[in-house]
């Protein structure tokens, strides 16, 4: 299992304030919530089992094939009704070609009780992305030095029919914007982006659906033309600040099951 060093912060005055339920009685049981992430293209379930095959159509118009995907979702947040944030420094790497990581259970407990906000962060943030993550450099998750280092957010990889109707690699790789790559790399705007799931009540066998609509990657609110934007997109920092756009839209809160 993919982790780094658990960290629960509670911005309160004790630890036991974060298990308060709304009338402000110390609440000791713990729960471990279950993260599924599950994938779909405008509604239309997507797995593994979908990829290398031309049954996509995105928002352009263009037939697209998917061989990869995988990304990672660090820093899962728990924000209670009184406002008290429980932020875990833990991170996933959700691998859909592997059907590794679909499943979170999140590694260590939190109270028990209902929340106003779950969230986290789709790929790393700056302090997170200068950290070294042995198992993410095993499965070849880096970003090249030349770039500004780091790890990737997302690979998302596959084939498009392009504007001369033949078969086209694309590479939609989301990493830190970065420009002026070499041995001073100059960071135009940060492009990971944080996830509001919204209210959720916390029990001890909780298992939350986190949904990515992968066609929103190439819609809303940039039309993604993949004959104009398909490759050597990471050293593209107006390529990377699209992305950043579109991903606003991708993520959703799926069914919560207690």
């Amino acid at each position: 299992m993919m982790k780094k060093t658990i960290l629960f912060l509670c911005i309160s005055l004790s630890l036991w304030a974060c298990g308060s339920d709304d009338s402000g009685a110390i609440n000791t049981a713990q729960s471990n919530p279950t993260f599924i992430f599950t994938h779909n293209w405008d509604g239309m379930p997507v797995t593994n089992a979908d990829f290398n095959n031309f049954i996509f159509t995105n928002e352009n118009g263009e037939s697209v094939s998917i061989e990869r995907l995988r990304y990672v979702i660090s820093d899962i947040t728990f924000t209670t009704n009184n406002g008290e944030v429980l932020n875990t420094n833990l991170y996933n790497l959700v691998d859909v070609s592997n059907n590794n990581g679909l499943n979170y259970a999140l590694e260590s407990t939190i109270p028990v009780g209902n929340y106003s906000n779950v969230s986290f962060t789709f790929g790393f943030d700056n302090q997170d992305n200068a950290q070294n993550y042995p198992d993410l450099n095993s499965a070849s998750f880096n970003v090249p030095d030349v770039l500004g280092g780091g790890y990737h957010y997302m690979q998302f990889d596959g084939k498009f029919i392009n504007n001369n109707m033949e078969e086209q690699g694309f590479n939609y790789h989301a990493i830190r914007a970065v420009d002026n790559p070499g041995d001073n790399p100059t960071f135009p705007q940060d492009t990971f982006f944080t996830v509001n799931l919204g209210a959720i009540s916390i029990t001890n066998t909780v298992e939350i659906e986190v949904q990515m609509n992968i066609a929103e990657w190439f819609k809303n609110p940039n039309l993604w033309d993949l004959n104009i934007y398909n490759q050597a997109l990471m050293p593209n920092s107006t390529a990377q600040i699209l992305m950043y756009e579109n991903g606003q839209n991708v993520f959703s809160l799926g069914e919560v099951t207690q």
